[in-house]
Protein backbone atom coordinates (compact mmCIF):
# COMPACT_ATOMS: atom_id res chain seq x y z
CA UNK A 1 0.00 0.00 0.00
CA UNK A 2 3.05 2.30 -0.03
CA UNK A 3 3.09 4.57 -3.03
CA UNK A 4 6.23 5.99 -4.63
CA UNK A 5 6.22 9.21 -2.60
CA UNK A 6 5.49 7.52 0.72
CA UNK A 7 2.23 9.46 1.02
CA UNK A 8 0.26 6.47 2.36
CA UNK A 9 2.75 5.92 5.20
CA UNK A 10 2.67 9.63 6.09
CA UNK A 11 -1.14 9.60 6.16
CA UNK A 12 -1.21 6.50 8.36
CA UNK A 13 1.27 8.00 10.85
CA UNK A 14 -0.67 11.27 11.10
CA UNK A 15 -3.99 9.44 11.41
CA UNK A 16 -2.64 7.14 14.15
CA UNK A 17 -1.32 10.05 16.24
CA UNK A 18 -4.55 12.02 15.90
CA UNK A 19 -6.61 8.92 16.70
CA UNK A 20 -4.58 8.17 19.85
CA UNK A 21 -4.96 11.77 21.04
CA UNK A 22 -8.70 11.79 20.51
CA UNK A 23 -9.04 8.43 22.30
CA UNK A 24 -7.00 9.67 25.26
CA UNK A 25 -9.22 12.70 25.93
CA UNK A 26 -11.22 12.36 29.15
CA UNK A 27 -13.77 14.68 30.71
CA UNK A 28 -14.45 14.78 34.42
CA UNK A 29 -17.41 16.18 36.33
CA UNK A 30 -15.10 18.22 38.54
CA UNK A 31 -16.69 21.61 38.06
CA UNK A 32 -13.93 22.65 35.64
CA UNK A 33 -15.51 23.85 32.38
CA UNK A 34 -15.35 21.30 29.57
CA UNK A 35 -13.48 23.63 27.20
CA UNK A 36 -10.81 24.18 29.89
CA UNK A 37 -10.40 20.42 30.37
CA UNK A 38 -10.04 19.95 26.62
CA UNK A 39 -7.66 22.91 26.28
CA UNK A 40 -5.43 21.64 29.07
CA UNK A 41 -5.33 18.07 27.77
CA UNK A 42 -4.55 19.14 24.21
CA UNK A 43 -1.94 21.58 25.49
CA UNK A 44 -0.31 18.77 27.46
CA UNK A 45 0.17 16.85 24.18
CA UNK A 46 1.90 19.89 22.69
CA UNK A 47 4.09 20.83 25.66
CA UNK A 48 5.24 17.26 26.31
CA UNK A 49 6.34 16.85 22.71
CA UNK A 50 3.78 14.18 21.77
CA UNK A 51 2.76 16.64 19.06
CA UNK A 52 5.64 18.44 17.39
CA UNK A 53 5.60 21.89 15.78
CA UNK A 54 3.86 21.62 12.41
CA UNK A 55 1.91 18.47 13.32
CA UNK A 56 -1.77 18.54 12.47
CA UNK A 57 -4.14 18.53 15.42
CA UNK A 58 -7.28 16.38 15.47
CA UNK A 59 -10.15 18.22 13.82
CA UNK A 60 -12.61 20.01 16.07
CA UNK A 61 -15.32 17.70 14.79
CA UNK A 62 -13.27 14.59 15.64
CA UNK A 63 -12.80 15.84 19.20
CA UNK A 64 -16.46 16.84 19.58
CA UNK A 65 -17.70 13.44 18.41
CA UNK A 66 -15.16 11.51 20.50
CA UNK A 67 -15.99 13.25 23.79
CA UNK A 68 -19.65 13.83 22.91
CA UNK A 69 -19.76 17.59 23.34
CA UNK A 70 -21.00 20.47 21.23
CA UNK A 71 -18.68 21.56 18.43
CA UNK A 72 -18.69 25.14 19.80
CA UNK A 73 -17.23 23.88 23.09
CA UNK A 74 -14.29 22.35 21.22
CA UNK A 75 -13.98 25.50 19.09
CA UNK A 76 -13.69 27.54 22.32
CA UNK A 77 -10.81 25.32 23.50
CA UNK A 78 -9.04 25.56 20.12
CA UNK A 79 -9.51 29.34 20.03
CA UNK A 80 -7.85 29.62 23.45
CA UNK A 81 -4.98 27.42 22.31
CA UNK A 82 -4.54 29.70 19.31
CA UNK A 83 -4.58 32.85 21.48
CA UNK A 84 -2.00 31.23 23.76
CA UNK A 85 0.25 30.61 20.74
CA UNK A 86 0.17 26.81 21.02
CA UNK A 87 -1.60 26.14 17.73
CA UNK A 88 -2.27 27.84 14.42
CA UNK A 89 -5.72 27.60 12.83
CA UNK A 90 -5.68 27.65 9.03
CA UNK A 91 -9.15 27.99 7.55
CA UNK A 92 -9.91 25.14 5.20
CA UNK A 93 -6.76 23.18 6.12
CA UNK A 94 -7.00 22.50 9.85
CA UNK A 95 -5.20 23.20 13.09
CA UNK A 96 -1.47 22.76 13.46
CA UNK A 97 0.98 22.91 16.36
CA UNK A 98 2.61 26.34 16.27
CA UNK A 99 6.28 26.53 15.26
CA UNK A 100 7.32 28.01 18.63
CA UNK A 101 5.06 25.81 20.79
CA UNK A 102 7.99 23.89 22.29
CA UNK A 103 10.59 26.62 22.61
CA UNK A 104 12.30 27.24 25.98
CA UNK A 105 9.43 29.53 27.00
CA UNK A 106 6.79 26.88 26.19
CA UNK A 107 6.37 26.13 29.88
CA UNK A 108 4.51 29.44 30.04
CA UNK A 109 1.69 27.69 28.22
CA UNK A 110 1.69 24.56 30.40
CA UNK A 111 -1.72 23.66 31.79
CA UNK A 112 -2.31 23.98 35.51
CA UNK A 113 -2.02 20.30 36.32
CA UNK A 114 1.23 19.63 34.44
CA UNK A 115 4.33 20.25 36.50
CA UNK A 116 6.82 22.52 34.78
CA UNK A 117 10.43 21.36 34.81
CA UNK A 118 12.16 22.40 38.01
CA UNK A 119 15.18 24.68 37.80
CA UNK A 120 17.92 25.03 40.36
CA UNK A 121 17.26 28.73 40.72
CA UNK A 122 14.10 29.71 42.63
CA UNK A 123 13.94 33.04 40.79
CA UNK A 124 13.82 31.26 37.41
CA UNK A 125 11.04 29.01 38.67
CA UNK A 126 9.10 31.98 39.99
CA UNK A 127 9.55 33.86 36.71
CA UNK A 128 8.32 30.87 34.71
CA UNK A 129 5.30 30.51 36.96
CA UNK A 130 4.57 34.23 36.69
CA UNK A 131 4.78 34.06 32.87
CA UNK A 132 2.41 31.08 32.93
CA UNK A 133 -0.06 33.00 35.13
CA UNK A 134 0.13 36.01 32.81
CA UNK A 135 -0.46 33.83 29.76
CA UNK A 136 -3.48 32.15 31.37
CA UNK A 137 -4.83 35.51 32.57
CA UNK A 138 -4.57 36.91 29.05
CA UNK A 139 -6.33 33.85 27.65
CA UNK A 140 -9.12 34.24 30.22
CA UNK A 141 -9.41 37.99 29.62
CA UNK A 142 -8.25 38.91 33.13
CA UNK A 143 -6.26 42.12 33.63
CA UNK A 144 -2.76 41.10 34.87
CA UNK A 145 -2.75 43.92 37.44
CA UNK A 146 -6.04 42.65 38.89
CA UNK A 147 -4.56 39.14 39.02
CA UNK A 148 -1.51 40.46 40.91
CA UNK A 149 -3.78 42.29 43.38
CA UNK A 150 -5.80 39.13 43.98
CA UNK A 151 -2.63 37.08 44.55
CA UNK A 152 -1.39 39.62 47.11
CA UNK A 153 -4.82 39.58 48.78
CA UNK A 154 -4.75 35.79 49.01
CA UNK A 155 -1.24 35.88 50.51
CA UNK A 156 -2.41 38.39 53.13
CA UNK A 157 -5.48 36.28 53.95
CA UNK A 158 -3.31 33.18 54.37
CA UNK A 159 -0.88 35.05 56.63
CA UNK A 160 -3.76 36.39 58.73
CA UNK A 161 -5.26 32.92 59.21
CA UNK A 162 -1.90 31.37 60.13
CA UNK A 163 -0.72 34.14 62.38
Amino acid sequence: MLDIDGQWVLYECMHTVQHSIVNALRLESSGVPIYVQLRDQLLRWVTTGALKPGDQMPTMRQVAVAVRVDLNTVRHAYDELERAGAIVLIRGRGSFVAPNAQDPNAQEMAPRDVAAPQTSDAADSADALARQALRLAGTAGVDPRHLAERILHLIQDKATRQG
